[in-house]
């Protein structure tokens, strides 16, 4: 089969198009026929190895150890492990897996879910990582519920279109932040209200918020908890490094002192919210924002595009069997 191909870091142009073995499954896995995957932010950071803790985290500190990158998938079973029950060849699934950017793909069976019935495979490929983090950070670490007051900062990137749709479902109240040209389309995602960050800092309003997602979070913690009600969150799933680096240490000691909370989390892959997030596609609550496509050959443009900042939704990586994607 044909796989995106990484054997040392740097910038995209290290990705390769080549070919690889096809994967077998194990006992708890299912052997996947790929026909879209998307394009996150840690397959640009484990591609250029930056920032170097990730090396130590992926366990390879000279040259990636993982071969080929992604996670997000979306496809038709081919063969099913002895152990699996809950699919067969011919069902249609999403979730993820590692080495996401192939033909073909091995995926535990805990992190997989029938595709929604009304959801192409690109537009199921672009929710597993991004709108489980969204999902998560509302409702596991950021405790959403009917009436609470959400501002969602980067709200048109991946996890902030889906934050806004999935907060909406919640009953919240939801403000969005982003740039001037991007505000259209949170609005059109439901935000109740859209701060256009270049002519106006949320952290300096006066407004307070029961629950802050930084998405882009180029704030300091401080100024984000002095937005917060009293007994409000401040859940960071993102953003400059420095800032990333500032809420994993302080956010602890803060916690502890006063009542407002500050957490920072990665996203939990796992059947049963893929299955809500199945459901709330179902319903039309959840649509998916996809900025561009891309063959599975020009993985590396896609990346490049990523870098740039200025994707509004998700990038999709898209295969097609017929002409050998």
């Amino acid at each position: 089969m044909k796989a995106i191909v990484c054997t040392r870091y740097g910038p995209p142009d290290v990705l390769q198009f080549n070919y690889v073995t096809n994967p077998t499954p194990t006992e708890n896995e299912v052997l996947i026929k790929l026909y879209a995957a998307s394009v996150n932010p840690a397959d640009m950071h484990l591609t250029r190895g930056k920032p170097f803790f990730l090396r130590l985290i992926s366990g390879g500190l000279r040259a990636p150890k993982r071969k080929i990158p992604g996670h997000d998938i979306a496809g038709r079973v081919e063969a099913v492990g002895r152990n699996v029950t809950h699919f067969k060849p011919g069902d249609d699934v999403f979730g993820a897996c590692r080495g996401a950017f192939a033909e073909y793909v091995c995926a535990q069976e805990d992190k997989l879910a029938p595709k929604p019935a009304n959801s192409s495979f690109e537009d199921a490929a672009a929710m597993p990582v991004a709108a489980l983090t969204a999902l998560q950070g509302l409702r596991d670490k950021g405790r959403i519920h009917e009436g609470s007051k959400v501002l969602i900062d980067g709200a048109s990137g991946g996890v902030g279109t889906f934050a806004i749709q999935i907060a909406k479902s919640f009953g919240a109240e939801v403000t969005a932040v982003c740039s001037t040209g991007k505000i259209n389309t949170a609005r059109s995602l439901g935000a109740d209200h859209v701060i256009d960050y270049t002519q106006e800092d949320f952290t300096q309003s006066g407004q307070r918020y029961d629950l802050i997602v930084g998405v882009n979070a180029h704030h300091s913690i401080f100024n984000y908890r002095r937005a917060l009600t009293n007994g409000g969150i401040y859940v960071a799933v993102g953003g400059g490094l420095p800032q990333i680096f500032q809420v994993m240490l302080l956010a602890p000691f803060l916690s502890r002192i006063g009542n407002k909370k500050t957490c920072f989390f990665i996203a939990n892959i796992n059947q049963k919210d893929l299955i809500f997030l199945k459901e709330l596609m179902e319903a039309g609550k959840l649509v998916p924002v996809i900025d561009r496509r891309y063959p599975l050959r020009e993985a590396a443009e896609a990346i490049r595009y990523l870098e740039k900042g200025h994707a509004q939704g998700k990038i999709v990586l898209t295969v097609d069997h017929s002409s050998g994607t």
